[in-house]
Order: structure tokens, then sequence, then C-alpha cells
């Protein structure tokens, strides 16, 4: 979403994909005052469709704390990965999802021990796709630029996240300027070092460094 005024089409949205992957229906939400959850749009879809709309006390955010916690959670995580990888401010939209997806499949709820992409799919995450954020990536160069026989293929990338829509990897590549969703892969230094030393017969210092 890009403004809270998105949020009643976001919800009526979500509540298609539920009863459509599970089968189910929504009996009961729960928000605190805000405009964007309290209005007659809201109002008349929890009518029609028979669903129990509460709203907590003013001023009294414990009584939405499963939300509450989710959120400082996030907004959490996002400060630290954006100081931490010093990227700019206006990723943080990226850094928010890509933290969503990743404690989807490895946090484990301590009653159940399962993970939140368990309890809803009903079978183990597969995590090995998972990526260090903001790890340096190269992208297939799939510009109609005219190269020449020598000249690189791939472009230099940061690893932001994961596709919505694919099995694709979102990255900034840095040749472009532009976030684009794209299979990449991960070179590590000792990996090329080895090739050269193998195959070449010499360490390839100077190429990696």
């Amino acid at each position: 979403m890009k403004t809270k005024n998105e949020a009643f089409d976001a919800f009526c949205k979500l509540a298609k994909v539920i009863q459509n992957e599970k089968g189910l229906n929504i009996i009961s939400i729960r928000s605190d005052h805000g405009g964007e959850f309290q209005n007659e749009s809201f109002a008349n879809f929890c009518e029609e469709n028979g669903i129990h709309y509460n709203f907590s006390a003013l001023r009294t955010p414990q009584q939405n704390g499963v939300m509450e916690r989710k959120n400082r959670s996030l907004e959490e995580g996002a400060r630290t990965l954006l100081n931490e990888t010093r990227l700019p401010k206006y990723f943080w939209a990226d850094v928010v999802h890509t933290i969503y997806y990743t404690l989807n499949k490895v946090l484990i709820r301590p009653i159940l021990k399962k993970t939140p992409y368990e309890l809803y799919k009903g079978r183990k995450p597969n995590i090995s796709h998972l990526r260090v954020f903001c790890c340096k990536c190269f992208v297939l160069n799939n510009d109609k630029d005219s190269l020449s026989k020598f000249d690189a293929k791939d472009n230099k990338a940061i690893f932001l996240g994961y596709s919505l829509h694919s099995k694709a990897y979102r990255v900034f590549n840095k040749r472009t300027l532009t976030v684009e969703e794209s299979i990449m892969w991960f070179v590590m230094k000792l990996i090329v070092k080895e090739f050269f030393r193998r195959i070449c017969g010499f360490s390839g210092k100077g190429f990696c460094s």
C-alpha cells in the first residue's frame, strides 16, 4: 500500500485469498480507531459478510498487543538493517518486506513449535533460497545493448529481497540504478581463487581482491 486509504481494498483482497485457499470465513477482526479502519466501507463490508468488528479502547494499545508487537518487530528490524547496511531510507519498503518474509519462515511459535508459514501452509518451509540482506550479487545483462565479444554480460547488484509473484529476487542494479526482479547468482572470492589455482595454475591474486 502506498497510502492508508488503500487499507480497505487490501483487506478485501486478503479476505478473498483466505476464503479461496483455506475455505474459511473471517469471523471477527479487531483494530484501533484509525480512520483507515473505522469508516463506512469497513462497516458495510463487515455487516454484509457477518463479521464482528471490534475496536480497542482509546489510547490502550495493549488491547491489540499482537499487532503492536509485530509492528514493533518490523520497525526495529528495518531500522537495524538500514543503519547496518547504510542503505538510503527510501528502501524501507523492501527492508520491511524482507524482514516479514523471513520471519514467517524461520520464527518458531513458542507453544505450537511451528513457523507461521507451516501453520498456514501445513508444510515446513524451504529456506535454502534465503540470502543475506544487502549482499553483493550479479544479474544477467538482459538489455539489448550491443556488447562486444569480451564485454561483461552481468551487472553488479545489491540484494534487497524476494519477489511476491515469481521465483526471483529483488535487487538494486548498480548500472541502471533501478530495482528489478531477476534470477541472480552470488560469487564468493574463495571459489574464484580456487578456480584460478586449479585450472590456470596460479593463485588469481589481483583478480578477486
